[in-house]
């Protein structure tokens, strides 16, 4: 998670202090809550929330218990975890649809916070759980803002309701929910009209929608890069308007992720989503544990699975590990996989949700080069991809043309190719050893 690296590092280095010694002083863990606390404010969290975190990290990881342990260290860093957890608001809050049918949503939020593009991608989540979501464009001055929310409905096949010539919002809404219950929808997402900066105005026009239509949950939206403003904005809202939960936007981006780990406590109301990334799949239900979990540079193994689930083919999967067993494997088995491995994010994230996988500095997975590689293999025909022996220094130098790349690109790739072909038979041959225990993919 791109947000986290820079406090994640700095949060490593603090503990790496800590589980060095195979005895700890009090000093020893004074010295390294003040590391954490530079970090935590480093990284935009609320002073207060950063004061009150570490004092109570501090009361229990001095007692007599932690210290005189078998590993303190690794005590202490459990305290942080725990405690970390119940800041991000302790055990997942999901979005419940009890009650009444339909089920309204308000997004709310200040311009440009990705509120639009929320509710597209949360129509798009609802869906894909076979609820009937609908949506509605309710943002009267940016026109722009309907037109958005119109692509992503045609896209994502979900109903949707606006009306451009109006300027009532009231009445857009209400409109909106009558053709919603004709439609048997049972989930109703409204696309609220935001501002440049807060103001009255705005907050007036919320509050009375809010009287008029009565919705079952507002969740407001709020841009992660945006570090102290936005717990600044979520104060705001909820003060004046009353919100229910918050979804925060762009976690995928390099801001410094302290507005997550200060929005709960100050506002005192769940992050139930996160946005991953620009594509219509990368809204994401927030887990506290393992936020904290890769916060602490512990990884996130549950999600990785969970995105491998979604993502991959379990059919594609089967063959896969047929072909790695009798060392069929080609060029064209290798371009489905990359095809697969772009599904699931990017290499950082990806490395992110293994244990220790921010470490892996050296380890430079260059998404330029995985595109290089592809555009090689969709420069060959289907034959070459399947007996990549049949390449000749002809046929290279058309790839090469096709690909934009060098022939010495091609010879790269077919060396790099051979190699994992040993490597898999390999594997596959103590798997069969192994009475029939196979290679397992996601």
């Amino acid at each position: 998670m791109g947000a986290f690296n820079s406090l994640s590092e700095k949060l490593q280095k603090a503990f790496s202090k800590l589980t060095g010694k195979g005895r700890l002083s009090e000093d020893d863990v004074i010295s390294a809550l003040k590391e954490v606390q530079i970090a935590l404010l480093e990284a935009d969290v609320n002073y207060k929330v950063v004061k009150d975190f570490t004092k109570k990290i501090k009361e229990k990881a001095i007692g007599k218990d932690v210290l005189e342990s078998l590993s303190p260290g690794q005590q202490v860093i459990k305290i942080v975890n725990d405690e970390l957890v119940e800041l991000l608001g302790g055990k997942i809050d999901k979005l419940e649809f009890s009650g009444r049918k339909p089920f309204i949503i308000f997004m709310v939020g200040l311009q440009g916070s990705g509120k639009t593009t929320t509710s597209g991608k949360l129509a798009y989540m609802l869906k894909a759980q076979n609820k009937k979501p609908f949506l509605i464009g309710a943002d009267i001055y940016r026109p722009a803002a309907m037109e958005q929310l119109e692509v992503l409905a045609k896209k994502i096949d979900v109903n949707i309701f606006f009306d451009k010539n109006s300027k009532d919002v009231e009445n857009i809404v209400s409109e909106g929910i009558s053709i919603a219950n004709k439609n048997n929808s049972d989930i109703i997402i409204v696309d609220t009209a935001g501002r440049q900066h807060l103001d009255d105005s705005m907050m007036d026009e919320l509050i009375n929608l809010k009287k008029s239509i009565k919705p079952d949950e507002i969740i407001l939206v709020v841009d992660g890069m945006t570090g102290q403003d936005a717990v600044n904005i979520g104060k705001e809202f909820n003060e004046k308007v009353g919100i229910d939960s918050v979804a925060v936007t762009k976690m995928d981006g390099d801001s410094r992720g302290g507005a997550v780990i200060s929005l709960r406590q100050i506002t005192g109301k769940q992050i139930k989503l996160i946005g991953m990334g620009e594509k219509i799949d990368q809204l994401e239900l927030f887990y506290p544990d393992r936020i904290a979990s890769r916060i602490l540079g512990m990884g996130d193994i549950l999600s990785l699975i969970e995105k491998a689930q979604n993502n991959i083919d379990e059919k594609s999967a089967i063959e896969l590990q047929k072909k790695i067993m009798e060392s069929t494997f080609t060029l064209e088995d290798f371009l489905s996989q990359i095809n697969q491995m772009k599904n699931l994010g990017s290499i950082e994230d990806l490395l992110a949700m293994i244990p220790g996988g921010n470490k892996l500095k050296n380890v430079q997975v260059n998404e330029k080069d995985l595109a290089k590689t592809e555009a090689i293999i969709l420069s060959m025909t289907k034959d070459e991809r399947i007996r990549p022996n049949i390449l000749n220094a002809s046929r290279k130098k058309r790839i090469s043309a096709g690909s934009g790349t060098e022939v010495q690109d091609i010879n790269r790739l077919l060396k790099q190719f051979e190699s994992t072909k040993v490597m898999m038979k390999q594997f596959g041959n103590m798997s069969k050893k192994r009475k029939g225990f196979g290679p397992k993919f996601f």
